[in-house]
């Protein structure tokens, strides 16, 4: 009877693999659609879309039409510039949100400037360079771009309208509650409004782009699909819904059918970037490059913005491209009819795939060699791959090979394990299978990714940050250990929390001190904003939780902190037996003494200009130029403006404007700061240069004789 029940079991055993790969197969979990989506942005790679001339081009607001027009944002008028001589020909989409009003109008300037009565009212008399813009929109009609959002706010009014062909499904669409719309004037002109949201997937990369959106349980376009709507002359987008609630199956913009996705995107098969798609906007504004303008004829013409520092970028399987370029290649794929699907019947066919081989291989392995067995198990896999690739490269279709070939696999291993198990004791089938549920351990890691334990390092650029807390030890020796212990656990839990919060790299904790880096080991290429903002939330807690203690009666001093960014050495360094990762160079000492010259200063926070350089709108104040101590070059320093100091500070325009007269050593600006030290007696930094200029020094120029 025994060997009857071991062969009955037998032949039931490659069923449990195979239904268990069918389960993970109908769960979709993110794991698998990770690695699907790494299989098919490999495709891409292998395979690119080639690139053909389409009637689609991208005006470029590119570093260079930055260099030559000014800087962004540029005047409506300009925009409206850029319309006029590229609209009268061609069908305008801006990937650009002109949700506010446009700063450099004449009205807008007057109100910032000092002007007599008659200068403010000749100035408002001059055309609103909004203004401008809608009437050019009004006669060169033109596509404009809304974001939504997470905030709930009033919908906008689109020209669109949405045809239902089967019931309607919107809870399948990306559903947003709010939106930041464009300005009320400019939408009234434009001729279509669309979304200019991408749903990148959860590693970031677009690979599909939504042509429709959810907007309060109500349809709404994006970008893509109403240039194509504009640029088609139809007043509907019809949308074409699956029945048994399985979301969408096309939309249909005029004469055109676009295979979607339930949720409705069409995926992308992107191409290399062509010079021929783009036009700089330099060249299209220039009045001696008619030839530029010229191509544009007939197109349907995106407005947008490759320049790293408007932050535009997204990312493809290729890397970072921007988000124009998406819009424009999506536009491309449809005009060309060239579309990648993966059809309804894609997970019919995976599933039935998965149990036809999924059980050959099981009982193949059952009843074979296990050298035969696993031979054909590596074939079928090989196999599913290259079939998966035939159907992208043959037919543009997305199948998933990676469930079905992990249920396969999953079927041979299930199987070579009860082949060897089933004629061995149970005591050695026992033990062996329980060794086979050990985890890997650390060794096991660093022998598979070795790089990590290389000695030496980069040259790159960081952020460092040097907290320290005043008086901590003086207080531990008047209060018991354990309370000590237990301020200082929670301080510096919260000082980390925010440190991760904001991605930073913490490199070492000194007692009661932080040390921060960001930019290593991940570069970062917004580190100098990432540390700024890092400090001061950082001093927002450490100020909140001093007074906390403090109203306990427990002296809990406050946080002095310094911030820095500069070209450092970064990597392991150490010898043979032990190692560290930091980093080297002079701008971690800066750091730490611009934490330290707080103490001198009588402020809590003081960073660099490296690092105000990232942060254009933080309201800071200026220190002065200060040659810190063991340095013979002035670094100038800045006190980042915070809430709750704000009562104690004279205000900003005066403390400026009394720094300035120091700065420039005038006469009257002892006068200036001793009026601002009787108003605002708490304000360090107007008692410290009340103290200087009172001793008979000038200007901003400050030498710290200590650290």
């Amino acid at each position: 009877m025994k060997p009857r029940s071991h062969f009955r079991w037998r032949l039931l055993l490659p069923f449990l693999p195979v239904f268990c790969g069918l389960l993970l197969l109908g769960a979709d979990t993110r794991p698998q659609q990770a690695l699907r989506n790494l299989l098919f942005d490999q495709y891409q790679r292998w395979q690119p879309r080639a690139y053909v001339d389409a009637p689609v081009r991208i005006v470029d607001i590119d570093e260079e039409s930055l260099a030559r027009l000014g800087q962004w944002p540029w005047p409506r008028t300009r925009i409206a510039e850029l319309l006029e001589k590229v609209g009268k020909t061609a069908h305008v989409a801006f990937d650009i949100l002109f949700a506010e009003s446009d700063r450099t109008s004449p009205r807008a300037a007057a109100a910032h400037w000092p002007l007599s009565a008659e200068q403010r009212a000749a100035l408002e008399a001059l055309p609103d360079h909004d203004a401008a813009l809608a009437r050019v929109l009004t006669q060169t009609p033109a596509v404009l771009g809304f974001v939504a959002t997470s905030e709930p706010s009033p919908p906008p009014v689109l020209p669109a309208r949405f045809v239902d062909v089967g019931a309607r499904q919107a809870a399948a669409l990306h559903g947003f509650p709010g939106a930041v719309n464009v300005l009320p004037q400019l939408a009234a002109a434009a001729a279509g409004l669309g979304a200019l949201n991408f749903v990148p997937d959860g590693d970031g990369i677009v690979r599909r782009v939504p042509l429709v959106l959810r907007f309060a349980g109500t349809p709404v376009p994006t970008l893509t699909s109403e240039t194509l709507r504009v640029a088609e002359q139809a007043a509907n987008i019809v949308l074409h819904w699956a029945g048994a609630d399985a979301g969408l199956e096309a939309v249909r913009i005029g004469a055109r059918t676009i295979p979607v996705t339930p949720a409705g995107e069409m995926w992308m098969h992107y191409s290399p970037v062509a010079a021929a798609r783009t036009v700089p906007a330099w060249k299209v504004l220039d009045a001696g490059d008619p030839a530029a303008r010229a191509d544009l004829a007939g197109k349907i013409v995106l407005v947008g913005s490759s320049a790293q520092g408007l932050l535009d970028l997204r990312f493809s399987p290729f890397g970072p491209v921007p988000g124009v370029e998406i819009h424009a290649q999506a536009l491309e794929q449809i005009l060309s009819g060239h579309f990648l699907t993966r059809p309804g019947w894609a997970r019919a066919v995976e599933a039935l795939t998965l149990m036809l081989v999924g059980l050959g291989i099981g009982f193949l392995d059952l009843s074979t060699k296990a050298l035969i067995a696993a031979a054909a198990c590596a074939l079928a896999i090989v196999m599913l791959f290259v079939a998966g690739w035939h159907a992208f490269a043959a037919h543009s279709l997305l199948l998933d090979v990676v469930t079905p070939a992990s249920g396969v696999l999953l079927t041979f291993i299930v199987c070579s394990l009860a082949h060897h198990f089933v004629s061995e004791r149970d005591e050695r089938w026992i033990k062996t299978a329980f060794a086979r549920y050990v985890s890997p351990n650390r060794v096991d890691y660093l022998v598979t990714h070795p790089e990590a334990m290389e000695l030496g390092g980069r040259r790159q650029e960081c952020s460092f940050i040097f907290t320290d807390l005043q008086g901590f030890t003086g207080l531990i020796e008047k209060i018991p250990p354990a309370q000590a212990v237990t301020l200082l656990n929670a301080y510096l839990d919260e000082m980390i929390a925010i440190v991760f919060r904001h991605d930073g790299t913490l490199d070492r904790i000194v007692g009661d001190a932080l040390v921060v880096m960001f930019s290593a080991p991940v570069r970062q290429r917004d580190h100098k904003h990432r540390a700024l903002a890092c400090a001061i939330e950082m001093d927002a807690f450490a100020s909140r939780y001093s007074a906390q203690q403090q109203a306990q009666g427990i002296a809990f001093g406050k946080t002095r902190i310094g911030v820095h960014a500069g070209p450092v050495t970064v990597g392991n360094f150490g010898g043979a037996r032990m190692f560290d990762y930091r980093a080297l160079g002079d701008p971690i000492n800066t750091a730490a003494r611009l934490e330290s010259v707080n103490k001198h200063l009588g402020t809590r926070l003081c960073v660099s200009e490296a690092i105000l350089a990232a942060s254009p709108n933080v309201q800071v104040r200026p220190v002065g130029q200060l040659v810190l101590k063991g340095k013979t070059e002035a670094l100038r320093v800045y006190e980042p403006l915070v809430a709750s100091l704000a009562p104690h500070y004279a205000p900003l325009v005066e403390y400026r404007a009394a720094f300035a007269a120091m700065q420039e050593k005038r006469p009257e600006a002892n006068a200036l700061f001793a009026e601002l030290a009787a108003a605002y007696p708490d304000d360090p930094l107007v008692a410290l240069h009340h103290r200087r200029l009172t001793a008979g020094e000038q200007g901003d120029l400050i030498v710290m004789s200590e650290k």
